[in-house]
């Protein structure tokens, strides 16, 4: 069998990864690989995929499931130039998301399971208006106690769906309050789906839902499975218990499977993830799967990674594994003692500015908090004083109104039964309002959907003026004449124009709409396009083109959640302290605890030279009830006992007026000295 040369790139554990099981003379069986942080699991797998090839598999019959459609277009290119493919060997065409997959194969399958296969994909924000719509229709926005809004209304149904169990116990688990609801809700998933069915939409859970059902019929099972012979899984420990049963239903011996990910850094149980996917694995086929752990780091120095292997290891079930690097030489991570939450903010920008003046730039520095809201302050401190910074996760590009009104158009032109595309997209035209524009949409509807009906619609004497440039655009999208890559070129010259109208920061939404129109154009249909990027949308408005800053550099905000798979110089970790790591929304059972410890444990891999933990002594407590707002004392977190915090250089940062507050532990202490403030007064 041919060899592929560019495994002696890699170390004897990811050597081992890659191979394992591919060779006609070992028994195939299902293999899990533990992937410590850092430990180069992406080019593990891609070295993987591309020994597959090299060993006879052809490209078509390999399946691999990533968590974003760019981790996939990276490991196929990767792939494909470790073996020279480019020239001889098609790409490896079945490998993205599990929502892109799919959809691929559901629109396939689509008789099987008796959808249309012209179907559109509701992003979240238009599965929510779905949902008020069906929730209004049956008069429960009317009810006289409090029911659950249309967002909650929504995450109750993801969560149910993904985690495959009983309504009753996601409510208990999850939404408490809306236990006296159990059969209003109950009937009110039973009609947003037939909304949907009718409207031949389908939301982003339904994907997996229905390829479930199609894995669910052992023909079709066969089918489906036939199409591969190996399946690879990164970031097993974010799949929820959904994709695991479709992955078992694909290859229910094992046989050619591969997943890969870490049990220490399963932290998206809020999505319906669930860390028992990865704990069970092993032991889910009759032959136990194989096992294979990464755990040499390459990110880290060994002080940093002394100090996560201690957090981790006091885990109560996870696969043993302590990381280790070559990079033996470092100082140890500090553990910071600040008297409250202002001081953080002062000890934060102070070190922030001296690393800077070291020769750090601001962008290989990053803040990390549990909470969104936990970085207000600093925000504030930083915007005084003129350090630019972008924050993750903020508006996603698909909730930017005009990028929505655009797209909307466009899933109108695609499937003209989806009244929510429909309905937004009407009113986009001067003059149209709510009612009037539900009226066109009943007269195209009564017209069988015929292109012309919707001109001889008579609009509102407000809208006489503009209908007929509206009706030729719309009508231009749906004609087989116009070419799907000048379709949003056409689109904006009517719509541009509006935007004044519409909306302010004008240029802003043109340069999102020139960024949308670039990402338009990688893909060869409408469909694939508006599938693929509500699937997979840009965190960011302007994400695609990088961040929304004039300044060539910037420090970079981020909860740790949107952290995860980053790295940075320098890493400091907000309030470190019981009640946000761990958040007190998230100690209610000792699973949730776990997780809160993996999710300190993925902040502190993010750090290569420099790692920060702040323990505010004080913080700041509104609405109390009997005292008012006030300042309370808080212990340090709960994950870093004192078997733990001999990992760190312990570090007390006060004010010098104030040496009789709180009682600060350290192995030195810091007075905020001139020269702190010097740097900007020179």
């Amino acid at each position: 069998m041919p060899e592929l040369p560019a495994l002696d790139e890699l170390n004897p554990q990811q050597r081992a990864a890659a191979v394992q099981g591919i060779q006609p003379a070992e028994k195939s069986r299902a293999l899990l690989i533990i992937a410590g942080a850092g430990s180069g699991k992406t080019r593990t797998l891609v070295h993987r995929v591309a020994y597959l090839i090299a060993q006879g598999v052809h490209p078509d019959r390999v399946l691999l499931l990533t968590f974003t459609r760019r981790a996939a277009l990276e490991m196929t290119r990767r792939a494909r130039s470790l073996i020279g493919a480019s020239g001889t060997l098609g790409p490896i065409s079945w490998a993205g998301t599990f929502h892109s997959i799919a959809n691929r194969l559901l629109r396939l399958h689509s008789k099987e399971l008796g959808l249309d296969p012209s179907f559109t994909v509701l992003d979240r924000a238009d599965s929510a208006d779905l949902m008020d719509l069906v929730r209004r229709d049956l008069g429960l926005s009317n009810a006289k106690q409090r029911f659950p809004r249309k967002g909650t209304c929504i995450a109750i149904y993801s969560r149910a769906l993904n985690a495959g169990r009983p309504l009753e116990e996601c409510l208990a688990e999850g939404f408490p309050w809306c236990a006296d609801w159990t059969e209003e809700l109950r009937n009110l998933f039973r009609k947003y789906g037939e909304a949907k069915l009718a409207r031949h939409v389908l939301d982003y859970d339904d994907l997996l839902l229905y390829w479930h059902y199609l894995m669910s019929e052992p023909a079709a099972a066969q089918r489906v499975s036939a199409r591969f012979d190996h399946v690879l899984v990164d970031e097993y420990q974010d799949t929820n218990t959904l994709q695991a049963k479709i992955l078992l239903a694909l290859r229910p011996d094992g046989r050619g499977l591969t997943v890969v990910g870490d049990d220490a850094q399963a932290i998206y149980s809020f999505r319906g993830a669930t860390v028992r996917n990865i704990l069970d694995f092993p032991r889910q086929f009759e032959g136990e799967a194989a096992v294979e752990t990464l755990d040499q780091n390459y990110r880290s120095t060994q002080p940093i990674l002394d100090a996560a292997n201690q957090v981790i290891r006091l885990s109560v079930e996870r696969f043993t594994k302590d990381l280790f690097s070559m990079r033996t030489q470092g100082n140890l991570p500090a553990l910071v003692s600040v008297e409250d939450e202002l001081l953080q903010v002062e000890y934060v920008v102070g070190r922030i500015l001296e690393h800077r003046e070291a020769g750090a730039l601001l962008k290989d520095q990053a803040v990390l908090f549990r909470a969104a809201h936990h970085s207000d302050a600093l925000e504030l401190e930083l915007s005084r004083r003129g350090i630019p910074f972008v924050k993750y996760g903020g508006l996603r590009f698909l909730e930017a109104a005009h990028i929505k009104d655009v797209l909307c158009l466009l899933r109108w032109a695609e499937n003209p039964r989806d009244s929510l595309a429909a309905l937004r997209a009407l009113q986009l035209c001067p003059g149209m309002g709510p009612a009037f524009a539900q009226r066109a949409f009943d007269h195209l509807q009564a017209g069988g959907l015929a292109p012309d009906s919707l001109e001889q619609f008579p609009p509102p004497p407000s809208a006489r003026a503009t209908w007929p440039s509206f009706c030729e655009v719309v009508g231009a999208l749906r004609s087989a004449g116009t070419a799907w890559p000048g379709q949003i070129g056409r689109l904006r010259k009517w719509y541009e124009p509006q935007l004044d109208r519409l909306y302010d920061g004008v240029r802003a939404r043109i340069a999102d709409l020139d960024q949308l129109e670039q990402i338009a154009s990688q893909y060869s249909t409408r469909e694939r396009f508006l599938s693929e990027l509500t699937l997979d949308p840009p965190e960011l408005s302007g994400a695609e083109a990088g961040p929304p800053l004039l300044d060539e550099d910037y420090l970079v905000l981020s909860t740790i959640h949107s952290a995860k798979g980053q790295e940075w110089k320098v890493v400091y970790v907000l309030n470190v302290v019981d009640g946000c790591i761990p958040s007190d929304m998230a100690t209610g059972t000792p699973e949730q605890i776990e997780e809160e410890r993996r999710l300190l444990y993925v902040a502190m891999t993010r750090a290569r030279d420099s790692l920060y933990l702040l323990h505010p002594m004080k913080m700041f407590v509104t609405h109390q009830q009997r005292f008012g707002d006030r300042h309370v004392l808080v212990p340090r977190s709960r994950f870093i006992p004192e078997c733990v915090s001999a990992c760190f250089e312990r570090v007390a940062f006060v004010h010098p007026e104030r040496l009789d507050g709180p009682r600060l532990e350290s192995d030195r202490r810091i007075d905020i000295a001139e020269k702190v403030r010097a740097i900007w007064d020179r």
